[in-house]
């Protein structure tokens, strides 16, 4: 069995109010963990993972020593500013491992994520944190974590360089989308424009298609599929192309191809109310769009679990 728990499922920025209430304002952070282990996995760091710190050093009355493996899909600020406030890591009976991806950045993934503590943005430098910290890069891959833990990385389509994680374990299957968008042809496809190249807009039409489809083949048949899904198509063809972030359509029919058996989308517009949510789920959660596949927007502090 593996079970998950949403404690932000917001994108881009925080975005506490009366009309976020429902489906919470906090940015990503899951915490998933696995029957008959001990194991804690927390993928990315959003301000969400406050209350998650919170809640495990209250259900830690004496000291005890406390280990998680955080994931990281990438390091865009709304993904890892929750690191700061995450109580554990002041605490020396703390270890984490924390997964990132490797960037073409020069810089190392603890120099990324250590430069939130300086001075200049956070009053706790990273050499005063009490916990023991390991950082480890990561490459799109197969990885074994022990304890019958496999973990597959795959590159997704954003400006910064972000991972999906596919997580198999106790004969169940979840996987994460964060923060991608459909791959596109990015040549000219118009023979009348300056800058068009038959055989540019040809390659490009073809990898495209490749990658989406290897997208498909790393959700196959998965249990959870919890995927980004941040604008309408409408949304996404007036202007938000390009910005790294799905159309709902395409994420429900991407799953749909793949034989995902349950979809959560997430990673909600910041501007998104309660009540926009509620209409779209009326839309997209519905046997005519989704057929037999169960979809929902995940909402913060929901719990699933994978028998």
């Amino acid at each position: 069995m593996m079970k998950l728990k949403f404690w932000g499922v917001r994108g881009s920025i925080p975005s506490p109010g009366p009309d976020t209430v429902k489906y919470g304002g906090n940015t990503s952070c899951l915490e998933l963990r696995f029957h008959n282990s001990e194991r804690v996995m927390i993928i990315d760091a959003g301000s969400g993972m406050r209350s998650l710190g919170d809640s495990m050093i209250s259900k830690n009355p004496k000291n005890d020593r406390l280990k998680a493996d955080v994931f990281l899909t990438h390091t865009h600020l709304d993904h890892i500013l929750g690191l700061p406030f995450f109580a554990p890591i002041y605490n020396s009976q703390t270890i984490l491992k924390i997964y990132g991806p490797v960037t073409c950045e020069e810089a190392l993934l603890k120099d990324v994520i250590g430069g939130q503590f300086s001075y200049r943005y956070f009053p706790v430098r990273q050499n005063e944190l009490a916990a023991n910290i390991e950082y480890i890069d990561l490459k799109e891959g197969q990885y074994d974590l022990g304890d019958g833990i496999q973990l597959t990385a795959k590159y997704m389509n954003h400006p910064l360089l972000s991972l999906g994680y596919r997580i198999e374990c106790c004969g169940k299957i979840i996987c994460t989308a964060y923060d991608t968008e459909p791959f596109y042809n990015v040549f000219s496809t118009d023979p009348a424009g300056t800058s068009y190249d038959e055989l540019l807009a040809s390659e490009g039409a073809l990898v495209a298609r490749e990658e989406n489809q290897r997208m498909v083949e790393f959700f196959d048949g998965a249990d959870l599929l919890i995927h980004d899904g941040q604008y309408t198509l409408a949304e996404y063809e007036c202007g938000k192309k390009g910005w790294g972030h799905s159309p709902i359509e395409y994420v429900v029919d991407a799953a749909r191809r793949a034989s995902v058996k349950r979809l959560a989308i997430c990673h909600h517009d910041p501007l998104r109310t309660d009540s926009q949510i509620d209409e779209l789920s009326e839309i997209y959660c519905s046997r005519e769009v989704s057929g037999n596949m169960e979809t929902f927007f995940a909402r913060e502090g929901m719990q699933v679990e994978l028998f």
